[in-house]
């Protein structure tokens, strides 16, 4: 009866895992084909995202200030989207002028509480997931943009998939188990392939790169999505949750569906832009 009601358990866990993965599918291919979805996606996902990353710090008794990272970290992409014309000048009055308004903030406290760590904590979310995500929207809005985007998000996922799966099916040597002690080598292994299977197979539509670029990329970003992974199991392991949230059935929080993409999106925009 035990192993039964544990299949059962597995079962229904899978099935809501198949269900949300449908759901963000379908999103994302809205997000791929128009610019509003994407610039409304990526809000909205760095809004909760940023904030599941504020509550699992908080767990750990820092006091943050939740309301002015939450207003910058939305206001980031809003920028991108709209593609203000913002100088080298502004830009860095506008850093000095945030951490000026911290600074009060942390003045106005009742009690002296962790400054350093308050202020380190809300600037690193803000950059970690605002802007890291902002670059999403900035893919976007390139030439070929949908395409790139599409190649971006189906390489980066389907790393994570394909290590999800030969890790359930293959998986039995750990794989750093002081960060994920459920992470194989075997899922990484998996993973690697998948994306690289996946990543060849849609590169056909990317006409602007060379197939040897291509290629190279594909191996690139499925190493940096695995290791984004990780990075954020790491920050899970140090505020001690499971997940990031429960929004998402069977797959947790948004956090933990785009931590891969944190890594992966700002070094394709960065490869597109600079390094051809």
């Amino acid at each position: 009866m035990f192993v039964l009601n544990g299949r059962e358990v597995l079962g229904k866990s899978i099935s809501k895992r198949v269900i949300t993965s449908s759901f963000l599918g379908l999103l994302a291919i809205f997000a791929i084909l128009h610019k509003e979805v994407c610039w409304l996606a990526v809000s909205l996902f760095t809004f909760i995202a940023l904030y599941e990353f504020f509550y699992m710090v908080e767990k750990k008794g820092v006091r943050l200030f939740k309301p002015f990272g939450l207003t910058i970290g939305v206001l980031i992409p809003i920028t991108v989207y709209f593609r203000f014309p913002v100088k080298e000048w502004v830009q860095f009055s506008f850093v000095i002028l945030g951490l000026f308004i911290l600074f009060l903030l942390e003045l106005t406290k009742k009690e002296t509480h962790q400054p350093i760590l308050s202020i380190s904590a809300t600037v690193f979310g803000i950059i970690y997931i605002s802007w890291c995500c902002s670059f999403l929207i900035r893919i976007r809005q390139l030439p070929e943009g949908a395409i790139l985007l599409g190649f971006l998000l189906l390489v980066t996922k389907s790393s994570d998939i394909g290590a999800y799966l030969w890790g359930k099916k293959f998986g039995k040597t750990l794989f750093l188990e002081r960060v994920s002690p459920k992470k194989s080598l075997e899922g990484a292994i998996g993973g690697l392939f998948t994306s690289v299977g996946a990543g060849l197979v849609f590169s056909v539509f990317v006409t602007s790169i060379r197939f040897l670029e291509k290629f190279l990329l594909i191996l690139i970003l499925a190493g940096i999505s695995q290791l984004g992974d990780l990075f954020e199991s790491l920050l899970k392991r140090d505020c001690q949750v499971k997940d990031s949230g429960k929004l998402l059935p069977g797959m947790g929080g948004v956090l933990d569906v785009i931590d891969s993409v944190i890594f992966t999106a700002p070094t394709f925009y960065l490869y597109l832009t600079m390094m051809r």
